[in-house]
Formats: structure tokens, sequence, C-alpha cells
């Protein structure tokens, strides 16, 4: 991304995981987790999801044959993502709750031998979700950091797996630090790493924009402290206005939209380049986990520029008038 780079002093790469089929990084590890559960046999398959996770599982396993089955929060699904998931065939359930509270519907279905849970409490997933590290030495080799949106931090757990794996294979001789950004009203994570600990106190009612990671209780939050403490990296939020202020940098200097949780990479590099955590001249990967029209209701809310006019000649003159 040059203009980013030439923004910050560094070179920076977006993984941008939006040309994926249905928009997010979600179908790697649904790709992998719903062919396992077609070999297995599986009649029903079930996720609880904020909507990137219900729009990729419903469109595989769609396509391989198997029931989809989604429990949403709800009014807490951006329209793009529940059109997608509606599209794809799921029966949705909507929980008036939060994410954890569709989360335990999942898992109790699943205790029950009612339906076969693919969130990325199953290994599957983290599986298909480590190719992210894959790719990303495949294609620049040595990275001094990666930085990637942390809501339910399966993520973040599935890329620290596949860059060891390449490590241990001797694909890779020094590993990147990790850093996780939160949602500044959603950051459970980030207050047990400021104070150094392994145990984090769930947010009861996470409030951001970023609706794919409004979490108060990660599932892979232990798994996900570790990763940054193991390797030396960093756990930072950033606010609502820092969201939208980096959504509009990357669409208005690189022409990437994004949903508001992957522009929390960009907010967050530009926290710690504020804070000298990273330097000028280091290489950074900034995963940009899910496409802008996932939520384009943010956009239309807080990225319009517009003007009204009730005839052409009114309308050339406002053209004429912002463009001198």
């Amino acid at each position: 991304m040059k203009n980013i780079s030439r923004k910050f002093e560094l070179e920076v790469y977006g993984k941008f995981e939006g040309a994926n089929p249905t928009g997010s990084f979600k179908d790697r590890g649904m790709s992998v987790a719903v062919s396992v559960a077609k070999y297995l046999g599986v009649k029903v398959v079930v996720c609880a999801s904020t909507g990137n996770t219900a729009a990729s599982m419903a469109a595989y396993a769609s396509r391989a044959g198997i029931k989809p089955v989604v429990i949403l929060p709800k009014n807490s699904v951006a329209k793009g993502k529940l059109a997608q998931t509606i599209m794809h065939g799921a029966v949705l359930v909507s929980l008036n709750g939060l994410f954890d509270d569709a989360l335990k519907v999942v898992l109790e279905l699943a205790h029950r031998n009612i339906a076969y849970p693919l969130n990325s409490i199953n290994p599957w997933r983290i599986e298909g979700q480590k190719t992210i590290a894959y790719e990303i030495i495949d294609e620049l080799g040595k990275v001094d950091w990666i930085i990637v949106p942390v809501g339910n931090a399966g993520n973040i757990t599935s890329i620290w797996k596949g860059l060891k794996e390449l490590k241990n294979l001797g694909l890779v001789e020094n590993l990147p630090r990790l850093v996780g950004v939160q949602a500044s009203r959603a950051s459970p994570l980030v207050k047990a790493f400021q104070e150094k600990s392994l145990i984090f106190e769930p947010v009861e009612e996470p409030k951001t924009i970023a609706s794919a990671i409004r979490i108060g209780n990660p599932v892979h939050g232990l798994r996900a402290l570790k990763v940054v403490y193991e390797s030396n990296g960093v756990l930072i939020d950033v606010s609502d206005e820092e969201i939208l202020w980096a959504q509009k940098v990357l669409a208005r200097l690189e022409g990437l939209g994004v949903e508001p949780a992957s522009a929390t990479t960009i907010a967050g590099l530009r926290k710690l380049v504020e804070e000298g955590v990273i330097t000028h001249g280091e290489k950074v990967v900034v995963v940009l986990t899910g496409h802008g029209l996932k939520d384009p209701e943010i956009a239309l809310k807080h990225g319009i520029e517009s003007y009204e006019a009730s005839s052409v000649s009114e309308a050339v003159n406002i053209v004429s008038k912002i463009t001198r």
C-alpha cells in the first residue's frame, strides 16, 4: 500500500480478505470445517454470529447439502451480512441477547448432538484460518509486525499457529510480532494485557460500530493473550472515531473499502507509530478481514458528502462551487 506506507513512513502491506468468496477471512476456516462436516455425514450445522461467520457458513454448508442454522444476537448484525446469510439459505434464530448468549445456544445444541458447531471452537476452523500466515510469509518473507482485529480472537491465534509451523519447518527464521486490536468499549483483553495478566474480565455490554468485533467474552481470549506475550507483541484498543478515520483513509488513499472491524488495524497502526512502538522503516502487514459492503450503513451514515438539487442547473451550480 504505497500511499499508506508514505503516510506512516513504513513498508505497509494490506492482507485484503474481502476478496474471498463471501467477502471475509471466515471462508478460509469454513471451507475446511464444512468439508470435515460433510465427510462425517453431518446433516445440520450451527453457529453464533455477528455476521461474517453466518454468511460464510451458510454459503459453504448449502453448497455441501448441509442445513445451516444461525443464532444471531437481535439487531446486532450488519445488513450486508444478514442479506448474504438469508440469500445462502440459512435458518435464522434471532436471540434477544449478545453474541456470548448466542454462543451458549450453539454449545447446548452441540452438547445435545442436535447440530454440529462451526464457530471457531471447532479446531478445523483454526486449521483453515492459519493459511493467512502461510500466504504472508510466502509473498513477503521476513515481516516485522502483523496487525489483526480481535473479536472472538480466533484469527490472531490461527495466524500464530501458522507462523510457528513455518518456523518449525525451517521456512522462516524470525517470526513477526503480533498486534491485536480491539474496539475501546469491547476490549477485555487489552485491560488484561496492560495488567500483564492471563486473566481477563468479560465486558458485559460491549459497544462499538465495528459489529464484527462487538464481543465481550472472546472464546480464544486466553490463547490470544498467550500469543501476544509469546510473540513479544501488543494488544491495544481504538475508539469508534479512530475506526471511522481509518476506514476513510483506506478507501481514499488505497481504494480499499473495508468494514469497520478491518479498519481497526490501520487505526492501531497509527497509534503504535505515534507511541513509538512501531518505528520508521519496519515492514508491517495489516490484516483487512472483511469487505466494506458487509456493513454499508456505517459508510452511508458517517462517510458521505452529499447535496440535493431540484434541477439540472442547480446540480451544475453545486458541482461548480465545490470544485473551485
